[in-house]
C-alpha cells in the first residue's frame, strides 16, 4: 500500500515508557501511567504487522526502524532477533533495511554487541558529559551513579566497531561548561553528536520551565563556543547535527531534522499495542491517530489529523518568526517549546529563540562563504 507521506521516521516504543534508569530529566517517564493494563512488552502479533505496514508505506530505498523508549533494550535480545527475522522475510525488492536503536547503554555487554555488529545497527548512546556531569541526572532507579556502566557500553561499542553517535542534554548544568563536554565527547571517538536541550515547562515558576532547563542565552553560548572549536580543530571529521542542519541552507537543502522543518508531522511514535500518536512530545488522547490494528500506518499517516498537525507548526508561527533573518534555519524549532511572550507581546515564540537566534546568526558568515564558494563552483 503506497503512501501519500512516504518520507517518516517512526519511534517504536516496543515497551514503551520502562526503563531502568529514573533520570531527573526524563519527559517520557510520566507516560508509564498510560498503558497499565496493557502486555508490558510488543507482542509478536503487533510487531510483524508493524514491520509489514511500515515496509509498504515507505516510498525510500533505505527503510529506517528507529527502536526507542523508554530503555528499548529492555525488550529483550530475542525481540531484536525476531525484529530482524521479519524484516528479512518481508523485505521488498530493491529495499535496503537500516536499524536504529537507542539506548542509555546500561545493559550492553558482549552478546548484545555482537548481534547489533553483525546486524548493521546504528546505535544512539546517551552522556550528559565527564562524569560529575552525566551522575547529576542520570542515575538508576535506586539512585546509584550511571557512568562507569555507559562508559562500559561505549567500550564494548568500539570493540565490535559498532557505529554510534552519542546524544547529550544540554541542561542548566552541563551548559556551562561546552569545551569540557566538547572535548570528552570527542574523546569518545565518534564521529556524531547530538546536542539536546532540556526545556521542561513549569506553568508557576517564574521562567515557566524547571531549574535544571537549560537558559536559551547559555544554550546559544554553548553551541557558539563548541562551533569555533569545531571550526578550528574538527571540520570534516566530526558531524554535529545542529551545524549539519545549518549548513543544509548553504545547498539549498530541507532539513532533516523534525524540529527545524518547516513543517513537522513525519516522527510518529508507535507505542506497544499498536496505538500509533504525532510526535514523540505529543503523546496524549489528543494526539492519538489510531492503531495499526484496525488502519494501516500509511493510512495513520497521510489522515488529515497528522497532516493538520504538521501544518500548524508553521501556520502558528509569531510575526516575530515571520520575519526573521534566520526563520530558514529554524522555522520555530519544536512547537512543545513555543509558549513564551515575543517582544511585541504576541505569545507562542520559541522559549529557545535567543539562543538559536545567536548561534544562527554567528554561523552564517560561514555558511554564506560555503554558499560563495558552490556557487563559484557551478
Amino acid at each position: 500500500m503506497p503512501s501519500a507521506n512516504c518520507e517518516f521516521q517512526v519511534f517504536v516504543k516496543p515497551i514503551g515508557a520502562l526503563c531502568n534508569l529514573d533520570c531527573k530529566y526524563c519527559y517520557y517517564l510520566e507516560k508509564q501511567d498510560l498503558y497499565k493494563k496493557e502486555t508490558p512488552k510488543m507482542t509478536e502479533e503487533v510487531l510483524e504487522k508493524y514491520i509489514i505496514q511500515h515496509l509498504e508505506a515507505s516510498c525510500e530505498d533505505n527503510v529506517l526502524f528507529s527502536w526507542h523508549g523508554g530503555e528499548p533494550t529492555l525488550a529483550g535480545l530475542d525481540f531484536y532477533r525476531k525484529v530482524v527475522e521479519i524484516q528479512k522475510m518481508n523485505l521488498l525488492p530493491g529495499k535496503h533495511i537500516i536499524n536504529g536503536i537507542q539506548t542509555n547503554g546500561v545493559n550492553l555487554d558482549d552478546e548484545w554487541c555482537r548481534f547489533l555488529s553483525e546486524e548493521n545497527f546504528l546505535v544512539g548512546i546517551s552522556i550528559d558529559g565527564p562524569e560529575e556531569m552525566h551522575n547529576k541526572f542520570r542515575q538508576s532507579k535506586s539512585g546509584e551513579d550511571t557512568f562507569q556502566q555507559v562508559m562500559r557500553g561505549f567500550r564494548l561499542l568500539k570493540k565490535y566497531q559498532i557505529n554510534f553517535e552519542v546524544l547529550c542534554v544540554i541542561n542548566a548544568h552541563n551548559v556551562k561548561y561546552p569545551i569540557e563536554v566538547y572535548n570528552f565527547i570527542k574523546s569518545l571517538e565518534t564521529k556524531y553528536i547530538s546536542f539536546l536541550p532540556l526545556v521542561t515547562i513549569v506553568r508557576k515558576s517564574e521562567t515557566g520551565v524547571t531549574k535544571d532547563s537549560v537558559p536559551a542565552n547559555a544554550f546559544g553560548d554553548f553551541l557558539v563556543t563548541v562551533f569555533d572549536a569545531w571550526l578550528e580543530q574538527d571540520i570534516g571529521t566530526i558531524k554535529i547535527q545542529i551545524l549539519e542542519e545549518a549548513f543544509r541552507t548553504a545547498f539549498k537543502q530541507e532539513h532533516t531534522l523534525c524540529i527545524f522543518k518547516k513543517t513537522c508531522g513525519g516522527v510518529p511514535v508507535l507505542e506497544r499495542n499498536g496505538d500509533l500518536y504525532s510526535c514523540d512530545h505529543f503523546v496524549s488522547h489528543n494526539h492519538l491517530l489510531g492503531n495499526i490494528n484496525q488502519i494501516h500506518i500509511a493510512n495513520l499517516l497521510r489522515g488529515s489529523k497528522q497532516l493538520n498537525f504538521g501544518q500548524a507548526k508553521f501556520n502558528n508561527l509569531t510575526k516575530y518568526c515571520l520575519n526573521c533573518e534566520v526563520l530558514a534555519m529554524c522555522h520555530g524549532e519544536c512547537p512543545k517549546n513555543r509558549f513564551i511572550y515575543s517582544p511585541e507581546g504576541e505569545f507562542g515564540l520559541n522559549y529557545l529563540c535567543k539562543g538559536y537566534k545567536r548561534f544562527f546568526l554567528h554561523c552564517r558568515p560561514f555558511i554564506e562563504a560555503i554558499t560563495s564558494v558552490w556557487k563559484a563552483q557551478g
